[in-house]
């Protein structure tokens, strides 16, 4: 690999590690870089969990550290959405490369429209307390938010937290830690699948990974709830610049 690519890989890993953790889908920054460095698109998907797996390890590592989250709470949510994963992520490694493409792109484009036009529904909860086991409805909705994840993965953090904050009623800081344990117990499911299929590149992934490792650490240790606010605008900017690359 280039030295320039580590240049670009390790300080937008610190940004995207940042963001995911912080609010999510810092994989929108993520998965078009990858691309843009020459990864073919279902390569980049795969080698973009890496990154994932060891940012949600330190975030949800940090999370429990500071006693925001147990392992029990997270657990009853994570199971639909490891099914859901893996199930996304064999679709995922058979599609075609300019139709994934094309995918992206036009997930992005959602993805825009819902950050900015509900942000207080993104960023604001309405309770602190979980339930000890999700209802069917919950089951359904972290099916769905897993198989999105393990098929792309690029804005699911944005749909775990609407799901935690509005589906399971938690406050912000708390859907934040949650989601990071949710991402960390399944993304190892759907990276298998990927790794399986030959579609991983383990150098860029890892020199991406430690750049999302410092940045999760970083966004565990800041002020959540104003920190969302910003990585609004950011990502808001990021994600149509990206989308028109992907469809053009």
């Amino acid at each position: 690999m280039p030295f320039v690519n580590y240049l670009i890989l390790i300080p937008t890993g610190v940004l995207v590690g940042f963001i995911n953790t912080l609010a999510g889908s810092g994989s929108l920054i993520s998965l078009p870089l990858l691309i843009h460095l020459g990864l073919p698109v279902n390569v980049a998907n795969g080698t973009n969990r890496i990154a994932i797996l060891l940012q949600s390890l330190v975030g949800a590592g940090s999370f429990r550290q500071k006693k925001i989250i147990r392992f029990r709470e997270g657990i009853w949510l994570a199971i639909p959405a490891v099914v859901g994963a893996v199930i996304g992520a064999f679709l995922a490694v058979d599609i075609n490369e300019v139709v994934m493409k094309r995918v992206i792109g036009g997930l992005m484009i959602v993805m825009f429209f819902l950050i900015a036009l509900k942000p207080e529904a993104w960023i604001e909860g309405k309770a602190s307390q979980l339930q000890k086991k999700p209802g069917f409805w919950q089951i359904l909705i972290f099916f769905g938010i897993g198989l999105y994840g393990g098929f792309i993965q690029a804005g699911v953090g944005f749909f775990l937290l609407r799901g935690l904050v509005l589906g399971a009623g938690l406050d912000l800081v708390k859907a934040n830690a949650l989601k990071n344990l949710i991402v960390f117990l399944y993304t190892p499911f759907a990276l298998a699948v990927f790794i399986f299929n030959g579609q991983v590149d383990w150098i860029m992934g890892l020199t991406l990974a430690a750049g999302n490792m410092a940045g999760a650490w970083i966004a565990a240790h800041v002020a959540i709830k104003h920190g969302a606010k910003v990585v609004r605008f950011i990502l808001m900017a990021v994600i149509i610049v990206a989308a028109v690359d992907m469809l053009r």
